[in-house]
């Protein structure tokens, strides 16, 4: 019997989960652990932020879809990983593990920028459900006696899709309150051009979240560093000054603490290099996904940005760390399989809306090409987002990770897959590993 564990239970841990308990027969422990009671859709907090959605509509008790899926659940802190003995250290408790997928995501580096965050800082964000209730609520004051707002990203951010998204839903709600002229709108990014998105020379994306930017009259000032935040005013590493009555600005990421802590399991800024696989580098029994895992961004721009890491491209790593997993068990003859990185970003615009398709996300080395990429506008693109927040939260209800028919759906209407088989040399590395 196997005991296997995963770690954090957001986008990518608790469909892995699910995963690992549809593969795995009974005689194996699957054990998900997280300081968190409930599970988060978090591209939804974007709404909360603004007074939109109620919170509770997009989280779901943890606890409850745990037991009646046959996943064993401990809520707590995991402080410290014991890779020797392959241990997790959680309060006064111990637990042991024969694999374990850590999908923790990452700490938040507000602390790089004097006065950004909200916690001690000036700023808000819509990265934890604590945050989007604080911005909410600063939101509300914001409304009463409206003035300057700012969005943006810091240097090192990586995700950027909901800085825009925040940035074009405000517009909106602003303009539907017939508060729209009472308010100068100013957006802040360290990409190289607004619509880079962290992926390089997408088809039209520059042109059409250049052009929308526009048409709101949303002020635009791109490949710019914050080297300081006072009460009501960003100071911007060029020397120029950005008055503020509401600011939103998206932190970078690093490796959550008791990562970082481990001799040899993480780079220096925390993330876990891995194998096609996802499996550590160096390590075979332990796994990661998501944002904790260690993707290079492959493209050098005047102000350091991060390649993100999107919800889609997080459940293809689980995907294929669960599939992995059966197969090091025994439970499955086929070959170890890697996520494709093939991705799509629906991003809500109020009344509009972009859909950004990369696939891959990262173009091939050699060539420097992708299999295609491109970016459409319209306003299906709110109504598929509202169906797919929809069908996540229905999926996870079911104790499904990534359905069949979801994997189908992708394939024939999109032509995106989430999984490919490894090359014979790569079975063998990953076989290899210590």
């Amino acid at each position: 019997m196997a005991e296997v564990v995963v770690i954090g239970a957001g986008l990518g841990g608790l469909p892995t989960a699910y995963e690992l308990r549809n593969l795995l027969p009974r005689q194996h422990t699957v054990t998900l652990i997280s300081d968190q009671p409930k599970f988060t859709f978090i591209p939804g907090l974007i709404q909360v932020a603004l007074g939109l959605k109620p919170l509770n509509e997009i989280q779901l008790d943890l606890k409850e879809l745990t037991a009646r899926h046959g996943i064993k659940w401990i809520q707590g802190k995991v402080t410290n990983l014991d890779r020797q003995k392959k241990q997790l250290q959680i309060g006064d408790r111990q637990i042991n593990y024969d694999y374990v997928a850590i999908a923790t995501g990452a700490s938040l580096a507000f602390d790089e920028i004097p006065g950004l965050g909200v916690d001690g800082g000036y700023t808000h964000s819509v990265c934890t459900p604590d945050h989007a209730l604080a911005a909410k609520a600063a939101w509300k004051e914001f409304l009463q006696n409206p003035g300057a707002l700012v969005v943006g990203a810091m240097p090192g951010a990586a995700c950027f899709g909901p800085a825009y998204e925040f940035v074009l839903m405000a517009d909106w709600e602003l303009r539907r309150r017939g508060l729209r002229e009472q308010v100068s709108i100013s957006f802040l990014t360290p990409e190289p051009y607004p619509g880079h998105l962290g992926i390089g020379a997408l088809k039209n994306t520059a042109e059409l979240t250049s052009g929308l930017l526009r048409e709101r009259g949303i002020k635009v000032i791109s490949n710019v560093a914050i080297a300081k935040i006072d009460p009501h005013e960003i100071h911007l590493a060029n020397s120029d000054r950005l008055p503020f009555q509401y600011a939103m600005i998206l932190p970078s990421f690093r490796g959550v603490q008791f990562l970082q802590e481990v001799p040899e399991l993480t780079t220096q800024k925390g993330f876990i290099p891995v194998l096609p696989t996802y499996r550590h580098q160096r390590f075979s029994s332990i796994y990661a996904l998501g944002v904790t895992v260690d993707l290079e961004q492959p493209e050098k721009t005047p102000i350091p940005i991060s390649l993100p890491k999107t919800g889609q491209m997080t459940e293809a790593m689980g995907l294929a760390v669960a599939h992995n997993i059966a197969v090091e068990l025994g439970v499955i003859a086929a070959p170890f399989q890697s996520a494709t990185l093939e991705s799509i970003c629906f991003a809500e615009f109020g009344n509009t809306g972009i859909a950004y398709i990369a696939a891959p996300i990262l173009p091939d080395p050699v060539t420097g090409k992708r299999r295609y990429f491109v970016a459409i506008r319209g306003r299906w693109v709110k109504w598929v987002k509202e169906a797919f927040e929809r069908y996540f939260l229905w999926k996870m209800r079911l104790g499904m990770g990534v359905p069949w028919f979801e994997r189908w759906g992708l394939r024939i209407l999109l032509g995106l897959s989430l999984l490919k088989p490894l090359p014979e040399f790569l079975q063998k590395e990953n076989s290899s590993c210590a």
